[in-house]
Formats: C-alpha cells, structure tokens, sequence
C-alpha cells in the first residue's frame, strides 16, 4: 500500500483527491490564475510545476505523461505551446500561493494561486580579479573617508611633534636694501678726533666752512 501524502485529505478517498487536483491543474493551465483555499493551493504546487517540467521537454512522451493528468487537449495544447516557452529559462518555481484572507461562511483560508510569468533575473558571479578589484576599491574609499580633512580640529601637539607648516624661506635682499639697512643700523662720526672747522662770514651773507688742515710734515 502506498504512504500516504502528508497534510490534509482532500476529498474522501484518494481517486476523489487525485480528481479534484488534476481539476485545480486545468484551471491553473487555461486561466494563469485561481483562488481556492491554502491546503488545497498547497498539494496543488507540487503538481503543477511537475506538469510544466513535463511540458519544458515538448516530447511526445512527456505529452502523454501530462494527458494522464489532465484530459482536456486544448488546455494541454496551451501548456506545451505557450506557457512552457515562457519557463524554458526558469530553473523551478513555476507558481506563486498568495494568501488573500478567510473566507465568507466558513472562514476558510482563502489563496491565490497563480503562474509566474516574470522575466528571470540571472546574478552573474565575479572573477578572482574583478572581486580583487572591487575588494582595493572599497579600501581606498575607507581610507580616504576616515583620513581627517583639512580645517578640521586636531588635538595637541605632542612634544617633539614635527610642524606641519613648512618654515618660510627668506628672502634675499637687493644691494640697495641691505645697504639702506646698514645706514640706518650704523652710525658712521666723520671727523672724529679732528679740530672743529672754523666758519667764516663773506660780505654776500654766504656761510663758508674751511676745515683746518694738519700738515703731515
């Protein structure tokens, strides 16, 4: 005797259950999209998908394996036609359950079972040297994020801290500069230890300085 399935039994025997599911499968197949109650989308999931698998190989023998479930042609017709073309690039996961709330009456769970049509978004995987790459990136941002900015505040000095302003460099003087400068540092006497010059008045009002000469005899 065969184990039996776990979870709820729908129905009252096994061919009762195995009717009522290949009944959810057709509808799932001819309208992408039904309602029925959680346990039932369920034991439904394993089902269907299994079908698509089916239908993703497009043999005769796979055609007929469906048709044991399903006995409708058209709809068989459209789950070869239309619906496996669309999950050829899908690995698994054909269906998607929803749970919509209970139900009116009973309060049964109520879901929404329906068929994934999305577009599959594939992750391309890194080489060695594009995660290197990646890997020194994000390093050298970490670096230049905790490396501290200029005018910002900075704690003190400690003792024998090199300066970080460059001392200034001098600039040369010109000759008349620094001999301006000299002048105005040094005060040269001229006639120092010399006899005053005599000052002589002329007629015409004039001053005239004659300095007394030594002879050097």
């Amino acid at each position: 005797m065969p184990t039996p399935t776990k979870g709820p039994r729908l129905g009252g025997g096994p061919a009762h259950e195995r009717l009522m599911l290949a009944g959810l499968a057709t509808s799932l197949f001819e309208h992408k999209r039904i309602t029925t109650t959680h346990a039932k989308a369920k034991r439904l999931r394993p089902l269907a998908e299994r079908l698509i698998t089916f239908a993703k190989r497009g043999d005769l023998a796979a055609r007929r394996r469906v048709m044991r479930v399903i006995r409708d042609k058209g709809v068989v017709h459209v789950l070869f036609t239309e619906i496996a073309p669309t999950m050829a690039e899908r690995p698994g996961g054909y269906t998607r359950i929803v749970k919509i709330g209970p139900r009116k009456g009973d309060a049964a769970p109520l879901a929404v079972i329906e068929l994934i049509t999305d577009p599959v978004e594939f992750k391309t995987r890194r080489t060695p040297a594009e995660a290197a790459e990646a890997q020194a990136e994000a390093a050298a941002k970490r670096k230049a994020a905790s490396a501290p900015r200029r005018g910002s505040r900075r704690g003190p000095r400690t003792a024998g801290a090199a300066s970080d302003e460059a001392p200034s460099a001098k600039v040369p003087e010109t000759p008349a500069e620094s001999a301006a400068t000299e002048s105005e540092d040094v005060t040269v006497v001229e006639g120092a230890g010399e006899a005053p010059a005599a000052v002589e008045t002329t007629d015409t009002g004039e001053v005239d300085a004659t300095e007394d000469v030594k002879d050097a005899e």
